[in-house]
C-alpha cells in the first residue's frame, strides 16, 4: 500500500500491516500512545474486523481495510458527520479507479456504498478523547454470502481494482472531503453532495430501529445527518440511527 503523493505532501502518513485484529482498534491504540495523525492504518486482512452496532466485518485478503486517525479535527458532536465525509471520499475513489461503475454507484444511508443496490463498502466512526478514527472497508475481490442485505464486490461488478490502487485514490480523495467538511463548518455542502449520490432518495424504504420498524418515503437528511422519513399518514419523522432497506418498486399492469 502507498499513499498518493499528494496525500504525503499534505502531511498524511501510513502504517501498513499484513494482518491486524482491527485497523480501527489499532488506530485508537496509537492515539492512546500519543499519535496525532493524520495517519492511515491499513491491513491486508483483519482477524477481528467490525462494523456498525458491533457486527463482524468479514475481512478476507484481497479487499481494502483502512482507518484514518484524526485528532483535534472537530468537537465530538460533529464526529458522526465524518461517515458522510468518508462515504463521499470512497465514492469519489471508486468512481476514479473504476469509471465504468460510476453510473451504478450510490450511497445508502447512513454510510454504506452500493452498486446497483448491493452493498460493497461500509464505514465505522469511533472516537476517544480528542481522537476520531474513520474506518473504511471496501470489497474489491470478494464479498460474504447469505447476508440479509445483498452484497457484492468490485470484481463481481466487472472492475478488477486492487486494494492498493483503490487506497491510493482514497488517500487523496479523503484530503479533499475532510477539507470541504472543515471540522463541521462545511457540513451543509457535504450534505448537498451526499444527497446527490443517495440511494433510494424519494423512494419508499423500510427502516429498522432497535424496537420497531417504520415504512415511509426517504425525503432527505437533515442538518445533523438524520434520515427524514415521510410516514403513510403524511407526517415526517427523523431517524438518527437505524438500518435501511430498499423496498421493491411497485409493479403496474393493465387489467385483462
Amino acid at each position: 500500500m502507498k499513499l498518493d503523493a499528494r496525500a504525503s505532501a499534505a502531511g498524511v502518513r501510513l502504517v501498513a500491516h499484513d494482518v491486524l485484529g482491527s485497523t480501527n482498534a489499532e488506530a485508537l491504540s496509537l492515539a492512546r500512545q500519543g499519535e496525532t495523525g493524520p495517519l492511515w492504518v491499513v491491513a491486508d486482512r483483519q482477524s477481528a474486523g467490525r462494523g456498525r452496532r458491533g457486527r463482524t466485518w468479514i475481512s478476507q485478503p484481497g479487499n481494502l481495510y483502512a482507518s484514518l486517525l484524526l485528532t483535534a479535527s472537530a468537537p465530538p458532536e460533529h464526529w458522526p458527520e465524518l461517515s458522510f465525509v468518508a462515504a463521499l471520499a470512497a465514492h469519489d475513489a471508486v468512481a476514479e479507479a473504476a469509471p465504468d461503475l460510476k453510473s451504478r454507484l450510490a450511497i445508502k444511508w447512513p454510510n454504506d456504498l452500493v452498486l446497483t443496490g448491493a452493498k460493497f463498502a461500509g464505514i465505522l466512526i469511533e472516537g476517544e478523547n480528542s481522537a476520531v478514527v474513520v474506518g473504511i472497508g471496501i470489497n474489491c475481490a470478494s464479498h460474504p454470502a447469505g447476508m440479509e442485505y445483498p452484497a457484492t464486490d468490485l470484481v463481481a461488478a466487472g472492475a478488477a481494482v486492487s486494494p492498493a490502487a483503490l487506497f491510493g485514490a482514497l488517500s487523496v480523495k479523503m484530503i479533499g472531503r475532510v477539507a470541504q467538511w472543515n471540522g463541521g463548518e462545511g457540513f451543509s455542502t457535504i450534505r448537498t453532495d451526499w444527497l446527490a449520490r443517495a440511494a433510494g432518495l424519494g423512494d419508499d424504504v423500510r427502516v429498522r430501529l432497535a424496537d420497531r420498524e417504520l415504512i415511509g418515503r426517504f425525503e432527505a437528511i437533515d442538518q445533523a445527518g438524520s434520515l427524514v422519513l415521510r410516514l403513510p399518514d403524511g407526517k415526517t419523522t427523523t431517524v438518527a440511527a437505524a438500518d435501511v432497506f430498499m423496498l421493491p418498486a411497485p409493479t403496474s399492469g393493465k387489467a385483462s
